[in-house]
């Protein structure tokens, strides 16, 4: 089964940083399109950030110009680079394919911007 782990979370300030990180030890993230997702309590899980295999890369026009999707294929390790994070950014924060997601999720790890 596949399974991801995410980690780097934490309480940023308004205009801060933080960067994510997901592995899996089961599913390449180089040969395959990943994304990062998030989810606020009570609100429908959103995609933030798309990864292609080829390395081309989409955002939601709430994070354009402020995160970064990234990988390392050597760690199979899938990268989110948030910066000017604002109190809307507040949210868990998981990885998984785009689409269709696999219906088994991580744990995600919880962002939470204080102003």
């Amino acid at each position: 089964q596949v399974q991801f782990v995410e980690s780097g979370g934490g309480l940023a300030q308004f205009g801060g940083s933080l960067r994510l990180s997901c592995y899996s030890s089961a599913f390449s993230f180089s040969l395959n399109r990943m994304a990062w997702h998030r989810q606020v309590p009570g609100k429908q899980r959103e995609l933030v950030a798309r990864l292609d295999s080829s390395g081309q890369a989409n955002y939601a026009d709430s994070v354009k110009g402020r995160f970064i999707i990234s990988r390392d294929d050597a760690k199979n390790t899938l990268y989110l680079q948030m910066n000017k994070l604002q109190a809307e950014d507040t949210a868990v924060y998981y990885c998984n394919r785009p689409w269709p997601p696999f219906d088994a999720w991580g744990q995600g790890t919880q962002v939470t911007v204080s102003s």
